[in-house]
């Protein structure tokens, strides 16, 4: 099989492989199709992976067809398709003890930590990892969204948005749209989108999403003007930036709530008059890391793939870039020197 793999820093190619055999609870998955994301550009090119462990095959979005499985799985899971929960906890430590699995003191992880999705076929811990499609509809390219998809989800659920609040998402990236999806789906009116990117907002507002551009808007007025003179309920800062978080710290109505879902960039800073609107506003700031796993009180992933098999949430129409496995650390590279602009670029594997 073939797999694109990180032998170094900036060393990213594609080799040829056996392919692996699944022993114990195993499965092996035929990768369908899997998404590149904004955290693998930089671990290929300056980061390397997260224990600079090489060589080691990246892509941690993904999902397929388990094709054979080990001797100590269920062998009427061969045949079924799905998404891949890429964490891999270690079961020992107080999160995982309490479900949240994103928290765990000591995981591993495919496509960062071990082997991942950029290969014809990729080995995972068990059927623990894998959430089910049940509609034959449901595309490849579509569960290879689930990952970002319910990390937008998470976003929402961890904001308290109700039904009838409106809000305001920074950042119109995929995620920031599928974060808008949601909140239209929770109840929320209005839902406003905003980015700097001329590119971004017009992307977004083709795609049914009302947008504002905050290098020629003052958000502020132009979202009161929308929501009856009030400010958000609740804002997603999903850039990591200094102008949208203060921008957010502006924009939120008193006892409202900020969530931090972008990663910062380097020296984010707050100023003055907006550190004391956070006092002044008695604001609730949350930070999220990626999703809940565990059923209890409801497993993000499931319901992700749930509201895919139902129609609800559409994503494909946010993957503007399409590879096969040999294009790639091309894509990636086009990606990392801004050569390439994308939404949402993904390799496609060869399940029909």
């Amino acid at each position: 099989m073939k797999a694109a793999r990180l032998h170094a820093i900036k060393d990213f190619r594609v080799d040829e492989l056996s392919v692996p055999q699944p022993r114990g609870e195993q499965l092996l998955i035929k990768v369908g199709a899997c998404g590149i994301c904004g955290s693998d550009i930089p671990r290929i090119f300056e980061l390397g992976t997260s224990k600079q462990k090489y060589p080691l095959t990246i892509g941690h979005e993904f999902g397929g067809i388990i094709v054979s499985v080990g001797e100590k799985a269920d062998s009427n899971l061969v045949g079924k398709k799905g998404a891949l929960f890429p964490c891999i906890p270690c079961r020992k430590c107080s999160s995982c003890a309490s479900g949240d699995y994103a928290m765990c003191l000591d995981y591993d992880y495919l496509g960062s930590r071990s082997d991942g999705g950029f290969a014809e076929y990729c080995l995972v811990p068990s059927a623990w990892h894998f959430v089910e499609s049940t509609n034959p509809l449901t595309s490849q390219e579509t569960l290879a969204m689930v990952e970002p998809c319910t990390v937008a989800q998470h976003a929402i659920r961890k904001s308290g948005l109700n039904a009838g609040n409106s809000i305001i998402i920074f950042g119109a990236g995929p995620i920031g749209i599928m974060v808008a999806r949601w909140a239209k789906i929770f109840g929320a009116d209005p839902v406003v989108l905003v980015d700097v990117v001329d590119e971004k907002v017009k992307f977004a507002e083709e795609r049914g999403q009302i947008t504002l551009n905050a290098s020629a808007q003052d958000i502020l007025t132009e979202f009161q003007k929308l929501n009856g003179g009030k400010p958000a309920d609740v804002v997603i800062e999903g850039t990591g930036t200094s102008a949208a978080l203060n921008q957010a710290i502006d924009c939120v109505k008193t006892f409202g709530t900020i969530v931090l879902m972008g990663n910062p960039h380097k020296d984010t800073n707050i100023k003055l008059t907006q550190h004391s609107k956070i006092l002044r506003k008695e604001l609730v700031i949350k930070g999220i890391w990626n999703s809940h796993y565990s059923d209890t009180p409801i497993n993000e992933w499931k319901y992700t793939v749930k509201m895919m098999d139902a129609g609800k949430m559409t994503v494909e129409d946010l993957i503007t870039h399409k590879c096969n496995i040999d294009d790639i650390p091309q894509l990636c590279e086009g990606i990392y020197t801004h050569k390439v602009n994308i939404c949402k670029a993904m390799y496609i594997g060869g399940i029909e």
